[in-house]
């Protein structure tokens, strides 16, 4: 048991906060540099670059509900995980320490919860599709019949259905990470100094 629970630990649990420190961790390092250079203006335009990113890696979600028709699902997650981790270190580096608007918190608390939603996500989807792998192929080596074989995995099938139902908590948080956003932008551009 001790065994098992090791390697879901290391299997499940570090790779997932790893992913959350690197995405902190490069956020502060990428803030510290732009003040070390003196370049601390250039964050004010990341939040752009960083919108720009997070859009693009909408393709899979498009790709996934049948609004295009182009591209491979498997391909599109791995740009779609890429370009959101890209867009929101940037856009992380964007809002810095700078607590002066509290509509973009708001959209960063927003997105926050959007990428560990989407983390807890893949880790679980993964986990819970290897677990009924590995099921299957323990009992079909038994030399059970395919009735027998769905039968025995009928409880696990329907688990693993439920856990692919997380994007119905994940696309809501998308959305509100999306309104936020969209009304910390429109706030920017009115109040913006454009001379």
């Amino acid at each position: 048991m001790s065994a098992l629970r090791t390697s879901l630990i290391s299997r499940e649990v570090i790779p997932f906060l790893a992913a959350l420190a690197l995405l902190g961790g490069s956020a502060l390092a990428l803030d510290a540099l732009l003040h070390v250079a003196d370049m601390v203006w250039v964050g004010r335009y990341l939040g752009i670059a960083g919108v720009v990113l997070i859009i693009a890696s909408s393709g899979y979600s498009l790709r996934k509900r049948k609004l295009i028709s182009s591209g491979k699902p498997a391909n599109l997650l791995r740009w779609h995980e890429g370009l959101a981790w890209a867009g929101s270190l940037l856009i992380l580096v964007h809002a810095g320490i700078h607590f002066n608007a509290i509509l973009g918190w708001l959209a960063v608390w927003a997105m926050l919860v959007n990428i560990v939603s989407g983390l807890t996500g893949r880790f679980l989807l993964k986990r819970a599709r290897v677990r009924l792998d590995v099921n299957r192929q323990t009992l079909r080596a038994t030399g059970l019949s395919p009735e027998a074989l769905e039968e025995r995995t009928y409880w696990d099938s329907l688990t693993f259905d439920m856990v692919k139902q997380w994007r119905a908590v994940h696309v809501p948080i998308t959305l509100a990470f999306a309104v936020l956003a969209l009304a910390h932008i429109i706030a920017v551009c009115l109040f913006w100094g454009w001379k």
